[in-house]
This record gives C-alpha cells, structure tokens and sequence, in this order.
C-alpha cells in the first residue's frame, strides 16, 4: 500500500476540521503548495521524493539520510553528538558553545556561580543532557536506573466554555493540574519537598503471531508514589514522555509546511484507514499559528519552542519564551513561589536569556543525523520491501526536499530520509494516554520520526521505544500499533519470520 495522501488540504477544509473561525483561517500561515521554487524544481522534487517500486538495490543518496548535513563520523556512543557536516567553521563555534550550555548544570539560587542558578524549585533533571544522555533516547527506570529521562505529564480536559475557547483558539493545548502544574516533579532544591515519583507497574500478556510465534507484551499502568501534596485533581491525566532523540531537528524544521500538509486526511476520504491531521499550534514567542511538527504529540513549532518548554517545565528555568521564574510552581505551591530565583538584570530579565537559549537552539538545530548502514544488504532491501508493501509509509513518509527558505543555509534543499509524515494519528487504545494536547486527543500521536533509531542501542544502551518506553525491541514496539496502524501490524504480525527478521534488520539500518 504505497497512498502517499498526496493531495491539497485549503484553509477552509482546515478551519471546518478543527473548529477555526473564519477570520482565524484567513491568517493561517500554511500555504496549499510549496512557495519556494521554481516548475522546474517542483517537477524535480516530485521526482526524488516519489515512492519507490524497485527493491534490489539501493536508491541513489539513500546512505545521506540528513543530505549534506548527515555525519559520517565513527559509529560510537558520541555519533549522535556531532554537528551538521555542511555548516560554517563560525558556525561549528556557536555549536560547541550551544553543546556547553546543553551540558550545563544548573545550581539552585543564590550561587555563587550566578550565570548558573536558577535551578527548579521544583524540576526533572538539572541539565539537558541529563534526560538526553548523549544526544539520545531516554528510558523508563529499569533495574537500578532512575526515572531522570522519563516524566509524567499531567493534564485536564477543558471544564466551561470559556477554557474550551482558549484551547479552539490555540491559546493553550490544556489545562494542568491545581496543585503540581504541567508535570511532575520528583526533586526539588534543598528545603523544598518533591511532588512524588513516578511508579509503574507492568502486567504482560501473550501476543500470538501468524506462524504461532507467541511474543510477550507488557502494558504499563502509571500512577504517582507518596504524593507530597495531597490528590490530583479528578480529571487529571497522567502521560508518560521518554526523552526524544536530539539529532536531525533543524532539518525537520525545514521541511515546508505544505508537503506535510498534503498528507493529511483528517476524515479518510479516501478509505484507507489512514486519517492523519496537522497539529495547529501557536509559536510561544511571536503567538503566531503554525505547524507543530516536535513532541510526542507535535505541539511546538519549532525547535526553539521546544527548547524553551524543557527548560522551563524540566528544569525549572525562566526564559523569554516563557518567562516565570518559578518553573513549573503552582500558586497552590506558596512555599515553591518563596524561594529565590536565579533571575539577575544585569544578566537578562530571565534565567535563561536569549543568548543562552539561541545557543542551545542553534545546537540542537545542527545536531547530524548519522549515516546509514547496510543499504545495499539483501536483507535489508527485502526488510524495505516488507516495510513499503505493509503499508508502514502510510504515515512513515521515507523523504523529503526541505524548503529553500529554510533559515539556515546548511538546511536548505536537502533531500532527506526522516519517515515520518509528521501527522497525529489515532494508535488505538492500547497506546492511549487520554491527555488532549491542542488538537490531538487522547488516542492521537505524531508518527515518530525513524531515522538514527537503528544507532539507540550504541547511543542510549537499551532498546525501549514509543512514549514510554513499554517495547523492550522494535518487535513490541510493532505489535503495539493499532487504530490506523492497525492494518500494517497484522501484515507485520502475519509474514513468515524471515520476513519480520528483514523489516527489523532494515529498521537497524535508520
């Protein structure tokens, strides 16, 4: 099944889909067609990033999987660190000073080291190379390891109209709990208690395949242990979040919103089973609406946006982008609002000034995606095979050109191999988390960008995926799609082993 959802999706099919107001609509900044180049180079771009029929050997450029931006270096535990082999010598200096600042720990206030405080007073990790270890992917707590790249999101629905409008009109995706905010927090700066920890129980349950081969699942339940604040509220969700892998970010960044856009098909016109819809969002410095294209569930812009919310909700640091000092305290939390913040004007008006969050942003921007391996394999060429005819590129769209307007030149016209359309997809019940972020609901996830997940073993030492890490390999992580994914599990569930062995063995080569 190779339904690439090519067609146009126009403001006025997007304002009826999610409710927007005319007026609304109208300001959208998200073009029908690419605006960026020329006849020639639409039919060019056309060309490259159709689908491919022919499986016997690889496609041209298929190795470059970040385009002049992929890294070549070592495959170690450092590849996922190195920087986009096409920028500047200048530019390779703000990436290493944005690589000091994501390794940077941050202190409690008062410090001495006053370019450093600002901790919490309540967070998740004290730098952000502590929840993306090496650039990587993070893990639940398994065996002795801690919960550091791992969080609980927590989240209610609207209650009046009034909160439903804001969340219409983008001006928040949902509401977070009275007492303990947006997350959870489980450390806290001394003379200040932690809200609680994450606990998880796993009750597993046997998966039988279409040759009898019986693979165990485990289905997590999430609740909070010792509570140092008294109850959530009643409609209070919890979502766990793994920690995302970092590298190819700018290059996603790049990628025009129309050739997203012209996936969507938010009520299956064309009966596929495949529904995915653009997650609409506000940019959190301009409050501009664009395409969310990062997070779990698409809802920041960019990557700046991104960076902003973990510095804020995780570690507890004030920005422009988002500028209260106290985190992620709630006014409920009087002793957390007394404390003392990091804040110093002749440093900035914030914790974390624009300078300190451009560097960051410019280097996970230019993190490298690494090369690919094994292209040529006959095996992994069967896997591909298995993967296209599966109807996996339903949503894990192989390429793209970026845009030529990107904003940095080392992203622009790169052909690329994310696969991922980008879009929220219904994953069904057994992935459902029932917390609403924006548009998305509680069945709803964005496709999972592909590429550098065969590195995670070398990279992050283990091998869970998903949100929550529940699949203990990539096998799991398969039989835990359902809802539009559900059509290409049972393809998956149902070839003959060597089959599966080859679609896995291609995942290894991304």
């Amino acid at each position: 099944m190779l339904n690439m959802h090519f067609r146009t999706v126009c403001l006025a099919a997007l304002a009826a889909c999610f409710g927007f107001s005319a007026g609304l609509a109208e300001e959208l900044p998200l073009p029908q067609t690419r605006t960026d180049l020329s006849d020639k180079d639409k039919a060019r771009v056309e060309g490259v990033t159709r689908p491919t029929t022919d499986f016997s050997k690889a496609e041209r450029f298929e190795t470059m999987q970040g385009g002049a931006a992929t890294t070549k270096a070592t495959v170690n535990r450092n590849v996922f660190s190195q920087s986009s082999d096409n920028i500047t010598f200048a530019e390779e200096e703000t990436f290493k000073l944005g690589n000091a600042l994501f390794r940077k720990f941050w202190v409690s206030s008062p410090s001495s080291t006053q370019a450093s405080d600002g901790l919490g007073p309540l967070f998740n990790a004290r730098s952000c190379q502590s929840c993306h270890l090496k650039d990587g992917r993070g893990h639940p707590p398994e065996g002795d390891s801690d919960t550091t790249s791992m969080f609980l999101r927590l989240a209610r629905p609207a209650r009046t109209p009034e909160e439903q409008a804001k969340i219409d009109n983008f001006e928040v995706v949902n509401f977070p709990d009275a007492m303990y905010g947006g997350q959870l927090q489980d450390y806290a700066v001394p003379g200040l208690a932690d809200e609680g920890h994450m606990k998880i129980t796993y009750e597993d349950f046997p998966v039988t395949l279409g040759d009898g081969t019986v693979v165990m699942l485990r289905e997590p339940t999430y609740s909070i242990d010792n509570p140092q604040y008294g109850p959530l509220g009643e409609d209070t969700t919890l979502s766990p979040r793994i920690a995302n892998q970092m590298p190819g970010l700018g290059l996603i960044q790049a990628i025009h919103p129309a050739d997203i856009l012209t996936q969507a098909d938010p009520d299956d016109e064309d009966g596929d089973g495949i529904s995915g819809k653009p997650a609409i969002v506000r940019d959190h410095r301009t409050g501009e609406i664009k395409l969310g294209r990062f997070g779990w569930k698409a809802q920041n812009a960019s990557v700046r946006d991104q960076s902003s919310g973990a510095f804020n909700g995780d570690m507890g640091l004030s920005s422009p982008d988002a500028p209260g000092n106290w985190g992620d305290c709630t006014k409920a939390q009087e002793d957390c609002l007394a404390m003392p913040h990091g804040a110093q004007a002749r440093l900035g008006d914030t914790e974390a000034p624009d300078p300190v969050m451009e560097l960051v942003t410019f280097y996970a921007e230019n993190l490298a995606v690494p090369a690919r391996r094994d292209v040529d394999d006959p095996q992994v060429l069967r896997g591909k095979q298995v993967f296209y005819e599966s109807g996996c590129v339903a949503c894990h769209t192989p390429k793209y050109v970026t845009s030529r307007d990107a904003e940095n030149k080392a992203h622009r016209f790169q052909l690329i191999w994310p696969y991922s359309d980008f879009l929220l997809h219904d994953m069904g019940p057994g992935l459902a988390d029932h917390q609403q972020v924006g548009v998305a609901d509680g069945y709803e996830w964005r496709t999972a960008p592909l590429w550098g997940t065969g590195l995670t073993e070398v990279v992050s030492g283990h091998s869970f995926f998903l949100h929550d890490g529940r699949a203990r390999n990539r096998e799991e992580a398969i039989l835990w799609h359902g809802g539009e994914a559900e059509r290409a599990k049972q393809a998956f569930a149902n070839a003959p082993k060597q089959d599966r062995d080859a679609l896995i063995k291609f995942l290894e080569s991304l």
